[in-house]
């Protein structure tokens, strides 16, 4: 059999079959990885975001370590209304619109506040009408999470691709601290039942793992399938070639002797 697995058109199926099993294994590697992440971030939220909240000074947030993301805070500070940007492009319930994010000073420092979302205007080139942040000193309540790449886009001032907080301090000429705050509440520090008007609350992060794992053990499954074809259909034709080869020759039918030939003799 090895002789003929060693032809070039044998040696060529195997080659894409090998071919086909490393990309299958490294298909199912990275799915299994896409579903360790989501573990991951399953278990920061059902850690994190119940809890009772702590204080902001508490927790590090430079650096911020990935295990603080939805860690859930509360801070006094007033918010500076005048610096509020627009985040573009951000989905809620399957319709795009804007993020509003805020200054808030503290004593800890500036803090990038999320106050939630809005729908797009009419008009592209016109910003949304948005119930501006409070005056004077509040204490906010809300969820941490960390900046978010820059995309690279130039945008009007006043508006931000993404949650950078690189961008918010170069819009806002102050430092921020390293982590912005998805808010949950805010009330007056004196005045704890005025209703404070605010864009539309962000929801709930998800926490399903979907299919990722399902998927992984698809590829695992499925890699060597190619190489299992490539022997059997190679061991099958070494079969038919060694049978052809050793069939015993047919034995020569008898001649048929007529009866006047039998005479003649």
């Amino acid at each position: 059999m090895l002789r003929t697995l060693l032809t070039r058109r044998w040696l060529t199926a195997l080659a894409l079959a090998l071919v086909f099993a490393v990309a299958a294994v490294l298909l199912g590697n990275w799915q299994f990885s896409r579903h360790e992440e989501k573990v991951t971030a399953r278990d920061r939220v059902e850690a994190h975001y119940g809890a009772d909240p702590v204080p902001l000074a508490e927790v590090t947030t430079d650096p911020f370590a990935p295990e603080d993301e939805w860690t859930r805070v509360t801070v006094t500070g007033s918010y500076v209304p005048q610096d509020q940007l627009f985040v573009r492009n951000r989905p809620h319930e399957g319709t795009f619109g804007y993020e509003v994010l805020v200054p808030l000073e503290t004593p800890g420092g500036t803090l990038a506040v999320n106050r939630g979302w809005v729908a797009n205007a009419e008009d592209a080139s016109t910003l949304p009408e948005v119930p501006p942040a409070p005056e004077g000193q509040v204490v906010v309540t809300g969820w941490l999470r960390p900046g978010e790449a820059d995309l690279g886009r130039d945008l009007p001032e006043g508006q931000l691709a993404s949650i950078n907080l690189a961008g918010a301090t170069e819009q806002w000429e102050r430092p921020v601290l390293g982590a912005y705050l998805v808010l949950e509440s805010e009330q007056y520090a004196g005045e704890p039942g005025r209703e404070i008007p605010r864009p539309t609350p962000l929801a709930a992060p998800r926490t399903g793992l979907g299919s990722h794992f399902a998927y992984s053990l698809q590829w695992w499954l499925t890699s060597p399938v190619g190489l299992v074809l490539v022997l059997v259909m190679a061991r099958r034709e070494w079969r038919e070639q060694e049978g052809a080869g050793t069939a015993a020759p047919r034995p020569a039918r008898p001649k048929k002797v007529r009866i006047w030939d039998e005479e003649d003799e």
